[in-house]
């Protein structure tokens, strides 16, 4: 496998010529640039995957029963699993989509968990991603010039192929689809993931579009084509947020969204992945009660954890917090992207008591969790091979069954002893193999 350090320049090179990029606002001003890749792979065991699978399917399964329920008979709230304030009091929770059943019962179709491994070999779910997940392409477009720069890597090493995510996605969008063809809809050029919008959709067979491509007419949702042809739609694979996927719905200064969609969308005459309303699942107060839904819905006992979390706005939570400050990570749960992330540690006293009295007056949004100490893997910097912190973001994709995509996005920090490993944040990433029998 490190015969591929000799092909890592030509590998970056290909990537950036492919347009392989994300894009970032800074300042107000929008910069694309070149997403690292690692060519030293992350190596996922048979047997640990076999684990990381049942308990992925496990998660999310369970996270699709919570939005079917709270956005229905909110049966989880009557019987006091989760306190009805933390619910209607989240930024994720839509009122407008109170009472919508969405195709086939699905909410979240494609789920990114984040995963992170302890130093004794434990995974620990760090944050559930169930709105609009990205970073599958990444790891698709690695492969794929890995494999062109040293086939015979792959031919003596036992590796599941990853090639499959596109048909996975296909086979999801299908399966919700109300009748008609499957679009992946994009704000556009300017947008950071727009790169993978466009990969996904020539791999899966979607067609990409603009809102300005779409129409409702009637009860239907219609794709003007180059002739000037209306083809029905009947699944949207949406890469924008809620809050401007609907003028007449949700923001009305939307530019980007489709007028009347969340009409036809409440009648059942078009699927929508993910679901708008999802955000109530990704909350990251929310996060605290998985490992309880999974035992409410599916009378299981979890089997992936949690890492060790403490909600302040329950009493006994908040003093501990309010004491160990120091020694504990704090998140905003409406943040993304590595922002709204604060090491305790890291504080000034004047910094600490300050952060400290900020949570005393908003208990509701913030959680607390233990500071994990998180596998170091190996990366290349400077031509020399150091230890970095490193994630895992899995993709989980419901449909007919829910299934675990044999691959993920491996991103790591390029800062030595930093946790942060967000591409915003300047990480890169690595393809991740999973090992076959």
């Amino acid at each position: 496998m490190f015969d591929l350090l000799d092909h890592a320049d030509s590998i970056n090179r290909l990537m950036s010529r492919y347009g392989v990029k994300f894009g970032i606002y800074k300042n107000g001003v929008f910069k694309e640039q070149l997403f690292p890749f690692d060519p030293i792979p992350r190596i996922i065991t048979a047997d640990e995957f076999d684990e990381l699978e049942a308990g992925l399917r496990q998660r999310v399964d369970a996270l699709n029963s919570f939005l079917r329920d709270i956005y229905g008979e909110k049966q989880i709230l009557k019987d006091g699993v989760i306190p009805e304030g933390f619910i209607f009091s989240s930024p994720g929770y839509l009122r407008e989509c109170e009472g919508i059943m969405p195709s086939k019962g699905i909410y979240s179709h494609i789920s990114g968990i984040d995963l992170v491994q302890a130093k004794d070999g434990t995974w620990y779910i760090l944050e559930d991603n169930l709105r609009v997940p990205s970073g599958a392409s990444y790891p698709m477009i690695a492969r794929n010039l890995c494999r062109r720069a040293g086939p015979e890597i792959f031919r003596r090493h036992k590796i599941m192929d990853n090639r499959d995510y596109a048909d996975l996605l296909k086979e999801t969008m299908d399966y919700s689809n109300t009748g008609g063809i499957n679009v992946i809809l994009t704000p556009g050029r300017y947008n950071a993931a727009y790169f993978e919008h466009s990969y996904l959709a020539e791999k899966s067979g979607a067609v990409l579009a603009l809102n300005s491509d779409l129409v409702v007419k009637g009860d239907y949702l219609y794709y003007k084509d180059f002739h000037g042809r209306d083809q029905k739609v009947g699944a949207v694979y949406r890469r924008i947020s809620d809050d401007y996927l609907d003028p007449m719905t949700f923001k009305e200064e939307s530019l980007i969204g489709v007028p009347h969609i969340m009409d036809i969308y409440r009648k059942g005459n078009v699927a929508i992945i993910n679901a708008p309303g999802n955000g109530i699942a990704d909350d990251k107060g929310i996060y605290y009660f998985v490992p309880k839904m999974i035992d409410y819905y599916l009378h299981e006992t979890p089997i992936l954890h949690n890492a060790p979390t403490y909600l302040p706005f329950y009493e006994d939570d908040f003093n501990y917090v309010m004491e160990h400050f120091d020694k504990l990570v704090i998140k905003d749960v409406a943040e993304a992207g590595g922002y709204g992330v604060v090491f305790g540690s890291k504080l000034s006293p004047e910094e600490l008591e300050r952060f400290k009295e900020t949570v005393r007056k908003e208990r509701r949004r913030f959680i607390a969790q233990e500071v994990i100490d998180f596998l170091d893997i190996d990366v290349v910097d400077n031509n020399e091979i150091v230890p970095r912190k490193a994630d895992l973001r899995a993709f989980v994709l419901s449909g007919k069954e829910t299934k675990v995509w044999a691959s993920g996005l491996t991103r790591f920090s390029r800062v030595p002893d930093s946790f942060i490993v967000n591409s915003s944040q300047g990480g890169g990433f690595k393809d991740t193999w999973v090992l076959s029998r």
